[in-house]
C-alpha cells in the first residue's frame, strides 16, 4: 500500500512539473505564412517566412512581411508593416518588432503606434514587458488622449491602471492650456493628472504653479498643494492648499492665505478665501486681513468675514462682524464697514469709533471721504449723535488714575482733513462742550463749557488747538477748582480707550489671533516663518514681484 501511496505522490509531482514547465515555456506558432525558408546560410539558426506572416503567443497576435524564428531561442524577430495587438486592449504598429516567448517581452523600433481604446503613442522605440503589463520608451514619445497631447522625453505605460508615468520633461498640451512637469502621473480612461516636483499651468486667462498636485483634465479642476498659487493678470493667489475650477473661474485656499495684486498695491490674507475672477471678488475668512497701499503707508482692515469686488479702481470692500482698520496717525472699528474706492466714501457703521491721535470720534454713522485722485483723506461726516473726545494729555500724563477728556459733542459733525491729518471740525445742532484751556506754557486757564447751535474747532497735529462756539452761544470758563467733577462729563460720553487699536498687531481681536496660532501651529508655520501679511505691504508686494514664480520644471 505504501507502494502505491508514493508511486501516486511521483505521478503527480511529474505531472504538475510538466504542466508548469509547458506553461513556462509555451511555443511560439506561426499561424501562416506565404513562403517558408529553412536554409540556414542567410539566418543561421532561424527559420525564414516570407509574405503575410501571421504569429500567436498567449493571446498575443503579430502580423509582418517577414520574420525569422530561432525555435531554440522561442524568438522571433519582425520586419515590414509589423502589428502587434493583445486582445482589443493594445495595438501597435512599427516597422520592426522583436518577441521573446520565455520572458514575454518584446521590442519595436521604428515609426511606432501604440493604440489602445483611450490613447495613442506615437514614438520611436517601445519595450512591452508582458509579465507585469508595463510598456516603456526612452526616446522621445507623443501621447494623444482626448483633447489631451502629451509629449515627453520617456514614459512608462502601465496597463491595467490605465497609467503613463512621466519622470523627465514632459509637456500636457490642452486647448486652454499647458501643462509642464518633471513628474507626471497621467491616467488615460479618466484624464487624471498628479504632478510631483516644480510644474506649470499656462493657460490663456491664468498661470498656475505647484510642486504637487492634482488636475482633472476633463473637468478642468485642481487641488494643489505644495508651494502651489495662481495668478490672474495682475493678482496672485498663494495657499497651503488650492482649489481651482477653470471653467467657473473659481478658486478657493485653504491655510496661510495671500492674494496679492502687485500693479495695484492690494493685498488680502487669511485662512480661507474663495476668488471669482469673472465676477472680481474675493471672500476671505479666519484671520481676515485687506491691505491697501496709499503713499507708502499701509491701511490694514479687519474684519471676521471680508468681501472684495471690483476691478482696481472701483473696488468695494466689504467687512462684517467686529470690523477694523488702522493706519498709521488713524484707526477705528465698528461692527460693519464698507469703502468704494470709485467714490472714495468709507462707511462705519453700528457703534463706530474712530481714534485720531488722542482724540476719539464717535456717532451712530461715520463717513471717512477720500479723493479718489490722489488718495488722500478729504473729510469726515459723524451722522447723529456725533461726539469728539480729547484727552486732556497735560494732566492725564500727570495723573494716569484719573484721567480727563475735553468733549464736543452735537447732531452732526463735519471734518476736514489736510495731508491726511484733520485741522478743522463743524459740530451741528445741539453742541454742547466741556474744554480744557492752556497758554503757550501748559498752564491751565480754565475750562469751557457750554451750549450753542454750532462749534468749530481747529486741530494742529491732531490735537484741538481752539474751540469757537456759534449762534446762540451760552458758555461760561471756570477755574479748575469750581467746576464739580460730576459736571465734567457730558451725557452720552463713553472713553473707549482701552479698544483702541495702537498698533497693526492691534486689529486682530483676541479670538482671531487664536484661530491665527492654532492654524499656524497646525501647518508648522509657528516658529519657522514670521507672519507675512503683517509685514510692510510694500515688502511683501515686491517679494511677490520680483519673485512670482520658483524654479520652473527643466527642459522649459
Amino acid at each position: 500500500m505504501k507502494k502505491y501511496f508514493f508511486a501516486l505522490i511521483s505521478f503527480i509531482f511529474c505531472t504538475v512539473s510538466v504542466l508548469a514547465q509547458q506553461k513556462k515555456t509555451s511555443k511560439i506558432i506561426i499561424e501562416h505564412s506565404d513562403f517558408i525558408d529553412r536554409n540556414q546560410t542567410e539566418v543561421p539558426g532561424a527559420i525564414i517566412f516570407t509574405g503575410n506572416v501571421q504569429v500567436l503567443h498567449d493571446g498575443v497576435k503579430i502580423s509582418c512581411n517577414k520574420a525569422y524564428q530561432f525555435e531554440s531561442e522561442n524568438y522571433i524577430k519582425a520586419f515590414g508593416d509589423v502589428k502587434m495587438n493583445q486582445g482589443d486592449t493594445i495595438f501597435m504598429d512599427s516597422k520592426y518588432a522583436e518577441y521573446n516567448g520565455d520572458k514575454k517581452f518584446a521590442f519595436a523600433s521604428g515609426g511606432v503606434n501604440m493604440r489602445s481604446p483611450d490613447m495613442r503613442l506615437v514614438t520611436d522605440t517601445v519595450y512591452f514587458d508582458r509579465n507585469i503589463q508595463q510598456a516603456f520608451y526612452n526616446s522621445t514619445g507623443t501621447i494623444y488622449s482626448g483633447e489631451n497631447v502629451l509629449k515627453s522625453k520617456q514614459g512608462r505605460f502601465f496597463m491595467t491602471q490605465k497609467k503613463y508615468q512621466f519622470t523627465t520633461a514632459v509637456t500636457l498640451t490642452n486647448p486652454q492650456y499647458i501643462m509642464k512637469s518633471n513628474h507626471l502621473d497621467y491616467y488615460t480612461n479618466s484624464g487624471h493628472s498628479y504632478v510631483f516636483g516644480p510644474t506649470t499651468i499656462t493657460g490663456k486667462k491664468d498661470f498656475i504653479y505647484t510642486e504637487k498636485g492634482f488636475y482633472d483634465t476633463k473637468k478642468n479642476f485642481a487641488h494643489l498643494l505644495t508651494n502651489s498659487y495662481i495668478k490672474y493678470d495682475t493678482q496672485i493667489i498663494r495657499g497651503d492648499s488650492l482649489y481651482y475650477d477653470r471653467k467657473r473661474e473659481f478658486s478657493s485656499a485653504t491655510n496661510n492665505v495671500r492674494v496679492t495684486d502687485t500693479i495695484n498695491k492690494f493685498l488680502v490674507s487669511g485662512h480661507y478665501a474663495e476668488v471669482y475672477r469673472a465676477k472680481d471678488s474675493i471672500f476671505i475668512t479666519k484671520h481676515a486681513l485687506a491691505v491697501t497701499l496709499v503713499e507708502n503707508d499701509s491701511v490694514y482692515s479687519h474684519a471676521k468675514r471680508m468681501v472684495v469686488t471690483g476691478k482696481a479702481g472701483s473696488r468695494i470692500i466689504r467687512g462684517f462682524n467686529d470690523a477694523r482698520f488702522y493706519k498709521t496717525d488713524m484707526s477705528g472699528k465698528c461692527d460693519s464697514i464698507h469703502s468704494n474706492e470709485l467714490t472714495g466714501l468709507t462707511q462705519l457703521i453700528k457703534r463706530p469709533v474712530v481714534w485720531n491721535g488722542e482724540s476719539q470720534v464717535t456717532g451712530d454713522v461715520i463717513h471717512l471721504i477720500s479723493n479718489n485722485k490722489t488718495q488722500q483723506l478729504d473729510s469726515l461726516k459723524v451722522l447723529t449723535n456725533a461726539f469728539i473726545t480729547q484727552l486732556d494729555t497735560i494732566w492725564s500724563y500727570k495723573n494716569p488714575t484719573k484721567p480727563r477728556y475735553s468733549q464736543i459733542k452735537g447732531v452732526n459733525l463735519y471734518g476736514k482733513f489736510r495731508d491726511n491729518k484733520l485741522y478743522e471740525v463743524d459740530l451741528v445742532k445741539n453742541t454742547e462742550k466741556i474744554y480744557y484751556m492752556y497758554d503757550s506754557d501748559n498752564y491751565l486757564i480754565g475750562i469751557d463749557k457750554g451750549v450753542s447751535s454750532k462749534i468749530h474747532l481747529e486741530i494742529e497735529d491732531n490735537q484741538i488747538t481752539s474751540v469757537t462756539s456759534m449762534v446762540k452761544p451760552e458758555s461760561s470758563s471756570y477755574p479748575d477748582k469750581e467746576l464739580p467733577e460730576n459736571a465734567r462729563k457730558l451725557r452720552g460720553f463713553i472713553w473707549r480707550g482701552d479698544e483702541r487699536i495702537r498698533t497693526k498687531d492691534d486689529i486682530f481681536p483676541e479670538e482671531e489671533k487664536k484661530i491665527h496660532e492654532e492654524i499656524l501651529r497646525k501647518t508648522g508655520r509657528l516658529k519657522t516663518e514670521p507672519d507675512k501679511p503683517m509685514e510692510p505691504l510694500k515688502e511683501t508686494l515686491d517679494y511677490d514681484k520680483n519673485n512670482p514664480k520658483p524654479k520652473p520644471p527643466a527642459g522649459e
